[in-house]
């Protein structure tokens, strides 16, 4: 007779398949953000009290007070609103992004506190891959069939060992904080983002190109992609300052 008992541990869960993407996402979450909310903050100087008359009138009437604004640099104007997105891209991204700081708040998932989920990046079919020239003249071209298939191969291997040794320390009960050193800059991460307009065009100014700007930017394309993400949401909030940034060589006031 078989003395045998069944177990009574519970099964350890299966750890999620890896996957891989090759775009990010921004979600505008929260706002308060529209161009009469730079005419009441601009006209407090010669209006006082009467400035908030600006909040009962059509903006476009004033188009031409913001561009005023952004051509000559009157920065403060464009402070008085607020945007909150939901950003969700690799880290790496995150690391460029948050040298911006003046004007910017961030909160990012923590590998500290929840098991990371293993999405990881990997460059898209538009994506240039490889650099040519010396640093600061350098250009991006797209590669050859076969350097994306080895980027393409290698980066799904290291992906897959990386995050199988994260699950291998977690379950030998290694905490998420020092298991987590593992992963790869590669890995997708979350955070909320909050800012301004004058600090988002200052972000923009930067991290996008564009065949407008006066002062040329390189930014590298994965962050330019949030970029591109933001700016379209933010066109829609305030257009005549979006417009006049445009119109000024997408310089930040």
């Amino acid at each position: 007779m078989s003395t045998d008992q069944p177990s009574t541990e519970a099964a350890a869960p299966t750890p999620a398949p890896v996957r891989f993407r090759d775009d990010v996402t921004v979600e505008l979450v929260k706002h308060s953000a529209s161009d009469t909310d730079v005419l009441w903050a601009a006209r407090v100087s010669t209006a006082g009290e009467q400035s908030l008359e600006e909040l009962t009138k059509d903006p476009d009437r004033s188009k031409g007070l913001i561009n005023y604004l952004v051509r000559d640099r009157h920065g403060s104007p464009f402070e008085h609103n607020s945007m909150t997105f939901f950003v969700s891209a690799p880290i790496f991204v995150f690391r460029e992004f948050m040298r911006h700081r003046a004007g910017w708040s961030y909160n990012e998932e923590s590998g500290r506190y929840r098991e990371l989920q293993p999405v990881f990046y990997v460059p898209g079919e538009e994506r240039k891959l490889v650099q040519q020239g010396r640093p600061g003249k350098y250009e991006f071209v797209r590669g050859s069939a076969e350097q994306r298939e080895a980027a393409l191969a290698v980066m799904a291997e290291s992906y897959e060992r990386s995050y199988a040794a994260y699950q291998e320390l977690l379950a030998a009960g290694v905490a998420r904080e020092v298991a987590r050193s593992t992963l790869p800059v590669g890995l997708f991460s979350s955070m909320y983002a909050t800012c301004n307009a004058r600090s988002l065009m200052h972000f923009l100014g930067l991290r996008t190109q564009h065949e407008l700007a006066r002062v040329p930017s390189f930014p590298q394309r994965e962050i330019e992609m949030v970029g591109e993400l933001m700016e379209a949401e933010w066109a829609k909030l305030m257009p005549l300052t979006h417009a006049a940034f445009n119109a000024n060589g997408r310089v930040a006031p």
